[in-house]
């Protein structure tokens, strides 16, 4: 039967909710009018991110200071309302939903859909590790001394590069990065200093070589030490004089390029083994920095993992909303050996993937963490199977005494002892799909209740 329009389907327990979640209910109220139903609500974590539905909460004005309370409203929920309340203005709330989830079911080409950044911002961090990096890189921008990053290899050092240059005077200038380890020795030459028209079989046209290209900006000579003995003398000669010969030419050009190169080894013992120039060395290291490890400045992975979620859930799957908690926690416990550039990585993935509102652990290539072992006492066990199979039973009974001490083979009088004793109370979540009218009887209930006592009260015999 419908009631105000609206139709609804209970679940008493989590597979009765994943089941909803699966059949495509698009708008949830989830009620609470006392703290032991946080028990319940907490339990089904993970499946109020899941599906596009939209939340609505229910809730007794006495228990929105607790903690749990906030965290739920501002994690999963559109909109709540404060009970008791009038039924009109919970009927509007609802209406409002069933509008918001119809837009959201719209295909996105028929939306607005306004252009997100490609550029995201590169460093971020408020950690001491960081605060200390953003201080040199501040300072060295206003020189043109040549630069040296060392890093371990996903830790930012072209991103710290790039802040260099937009920093310094050269900003308008362009920014040319050569990655030194990956050029093959026979194409090194014209790669870097570019070639004239027929220098080679092939070269039919003059060719502006990488060096060339950054004249008035900066060269970034990213893993140069990576760079094989021999390419290293032909690089110390430009970075010595200034100038270069394309090759097949013999005009000698001068170049005005700053010069930061990078690298994920230590120089000094490659220089020590004789696997790089100590000249070299030496011309390229007059400052140098480091950029930090992610295991270093775990405090910093929430704030990069949120900055690069808005960037790519822009570009990828607007309906998310963020990570969930056990995702948070997967995150901080990872021991990140690809540094920032697997943060940024994973997220990614996990924003395509994603299927709920949340991202989950498994969508960053995280396994579940699963709870720790806890011996507990022959007492402990069986009071927890007597309140599980309580409650089962009186789900089952829809809270019917007699019907539920049947299914126990208990009698009613031994039943409301154990109820008392364990203290066991309904506690439900509520969808809006199918059919039934209690919802609003609830509603009703919980409006005319002059206490929350009374509230509580009505509630448990509503579900009966």
């Amino acid at each position: 039967m419908k009631l105000h329009g609206i139709t609804l389907l209970e679940c008493e327990t989590a597979d009765q909710l994943q089941r909803a979640l699966r059949a495509g209910c698009t708008v949830g109220v989830v009620v609470l009018v006392e703290p032991s139903q946080l028990e319940s609500i907490a339990a089904c974590d993970s499946l109020l991110g899941q599906g596009e539905v939209l939340w609505i909460g229910l809730i007794a004005r006495s228990l929105l200071a607790l903690p749990a309370v906030r965290t739920l409203v501002a994690d999963y929920l559109i909109n709540f309302i404060a009970l008791p309340a009038p039924i009109e203005h919970i009927d509007l709330v609802l209406r409002h939903a069933r509008g918001m989830a119809l837009v959201r079911s719209q295909p996105r080409s028929a939306l607005s859909d306004p252009v997100a950044s490609n550029d995201p911002a590169p460093m971020v961090g408020n950690t001491v590790q960081m605060h200390r990096l953003l201080h040199q890189i501040k300072r060295i921008a206003r020189t043109d001394a040549a630069v040296l990053i060392n890093g371990q290899s996903g830790t930012g050092k072209e991103l710290a590069a790039q802040s260099i240059h937009r920093q310094s005077a050269r900003r308008q200038a362009p920014f040319v990065a050569v990655n030194c380890g990956a050029i093959p020795a026979q194409l090194f030459q014209s790669e870097l200093f570019g070639a004239e028209k027929g220098a080679y079989t092939g070269a039919t046209q003059r060719r502006i070589g990488r060096i060339e290209a950054a004249q008035g900006g900066t060269l970034f000579l990213d893993e140069i030490g990576d760079l094989p003995m021999e390419m290293q003398v032909n690089l110390l000669r430009f970075l010595q004089e200034k100038t270069i010969e394309r090759v097949g030419g013999n005009q000698t050009l001068q170049i005005d390029a700053r010069i930061i190169a990078a690298t994920h080894i230590d120089l000094a013992e490659a220089v020590a083994q004789g696997r790089f120039r100590e000249d070299l060395y030496y011309r390229i290291n007059v400052v140098c920095i480091t950029t930090p490890r992610l295991a270093d400045r775990v405090e910093d992975i929430e704030d990069i993992a949120r900055h690069y979620f808005v960037h790519f859930a822009h570009r990828h799957n607007r309906s998310l909303r963020g990570f969930s908690k056990s995702a948070l926690q997967a995150m901080l416990h990872h021991g990140w050996p690809g540094n920032v550039r697997e943060l940024v990585n994973r997220v990614q993935r996990a924003v395509v993937m994603a299927e709920g509102r949340f991202i989950q652990p498994e969508d960053l290539g995280f396994d579940r963490p699963s709870e720790p072992l806890v011996l507990m006492s022959l007492d402990h066990a069986r009071a927890t199977a007597d309140r599980a199979m309580i409650r089962r039973a009186l789900a089952q009974a829809r809270n019917h005494i007699s019907q539920a001490a049947q299914l126990l083979g208990i009698s009613r009088v031994t039943l409301y002892r154990l109820i008392e004793k364990y203290q066991l109370h309904p506690q439900k979540i509520s969808l809006i799909s199918a059919h039934g009218e209690q919802f609003f009887q609830l509603v009703s209930a919980l409006h005319a209740a002059d206490s929350e006592g009374d509230a509580a009260e009505n509630y448990g015999e509503l579900t009966r």
